[in-house]
């Protein structure tokens, strides 16, 4: 599998009665979700739901093990809804939800399974132990699959507190940090399974790690993991398809610059015999960053569709607009560089690598200093 690269034609020749099994799984998925929930979505709702089938389908064709990620999102998903039987008060009294299953109580066990998981490959690193970068691969499936089952029960319980509070959770920084977590985490878990090695996590989980303190700061100084109407600026089908695009890119971008650490120090003979090859790194690092600026790319191109229809021009130079741009322009020349003059070494590798700090300040940084029309998002 290479998402680079898909071969279609070769990969429909290839798929077993299993596949075809696991397709129909996933369509018969959608049809619940558009006759359990069909009442509460519109057809732009419905339009993005009959494009996610396939999708997700064709990742799980791709991807072996995201069939059971899948499954298991599902079903700790459907147990947590059937235990609210309709009642958010319930999150208080039943065991599963009070500790396991509510939208803030899964999503504090996934970030305390990228902790864990961060030592185990870290201890793998240091020790050269198998069993412990294993548990790490173990403890970070672990971690997305209760991260991604929280913000699932999370779209739920705002329903539970009224049908005019309801929404995708990808409207505040506490959710999208909760996204970019998962991503990274299952970027990361790809490429670890297509180039049969371990050795990266201790570099990418770092940045999952910040990702998460963060998190567990902006929640408990700020209260960040309560459920809030979404402003009108929020209420729109775009932030459904915008979102996310957005931040399978920043995602992708930040595990870049990870391995491009990594890279740096090969290159330095620091841990060399530990880590992947320089080639294995470098071709990481550039599918990295080619799927991120694809993905960002198209989040842009929604973002400005949104923002003539919110505010009546694709543009205005607004401040979050205009680091994306900024973002944007910094991963197209790296991009270019590297596919038309053939550049390989250290410059690209430290381009990633400050490549991140550019990218975080257009997550977050524009956000904390600066004002302007997304200031909805600010600390």
């Amino acid at each position: 599998m290479d998402i680079a690269h898909p071969d279609t034609p070769s990969l429909l020749r290839r798929l077993q009665p299993g596949d075809w099994l696991y397709a129909l799984a996933v369509a018969g998925g959608g049809m619940f979700a558009l006759r359990q929930y069909g009442g509460f979505m519109d057809v732009y709702d419905m339009a993005i739901l009959a494009l996610v089938v396939p999708a997700v389908i064709a990742v799980g064709w791709r991807w072996k093990p995201f069939r059971l990620f899948l499954a298991a999102v599902a079903a700790l998903a459907l147990t947590s809804v059937g235990l609210y039987e309709g009642d958010l008060a319930r999150a208080e009294k039943i065991f599963l939800l009070k500790y396991f299953l509510s939208s803030q109580t899964a999503i504090m066990w996934m970030s305390a399974l990228v902790f864990l998981a961060t030592g185990s490959y870290g201890l793998g690193l240091a020790a050269r132990s198998d069993f412990a970068e294993k548990t790490g691969s173990a403890l970070t499936w672990t971690s997305a699959t209760f991260g991604t089952t929280g913000l699932f029960v999370r779209w739920y319980e705002s329903y539970l507190i009224g049908r005019d509070v309801g929404h995708i959770p990808l409207s505040n920084l506490y959710e999208v940090f909760v996204l970019f977590t998962l991503l990274t985490s299952l970027l990361y878990l790809y490429y670890e399974g297509r180039y049969a090695t371990r050795r990266m996590g201790a570099f990418v989980l770092l940045v999952i790690s910040a990702a998460v303190s963060f998190l567990l700061w902006y929640t408990f100084s700020r209260e960040a993991q309560e459920i809030q109407p979404l402003i009108p600026a929020l209420q729109s089908y775009w932030m459904k398809v915008h979102v996310p695009a957005n931040f399978i890119g920043y995602g992708a971008f930040a595990l870049a610059a990870m391995i491009g650490v990594a890279d740096l120090l090969v290159r330095h003979g620091i841990l060399a015999s530990r880590l992947p090859s320089l080639e294995v790194l470098g071709d990481v690092m550039y599918k990295a960053i080619a799927i991120g600026f694809a993905f960002f790319t198209i989040a842009t191109i929604l973002g400005a569709l949104w923002a003539a229809e919110a505010w009546g021009t694709y543009w205005q130079w607004d401040p979050k607009e205009t680091w994306a741009f900024i973002v944007w322009l910094n991963y197209a020349a790296w991009l270019h560089i590297r596919l038309t003059k053939g550049l390989r070494g250290p410059m690209l590798a430290w381009w990633a690598v400050i490549g991140l700090l550019v990218t975080a300040f257009a997550f977050v940084g524009v956000n904390m200093f600066l004002s302007g029309l997304h200031s909805y998002g600010s600390l």
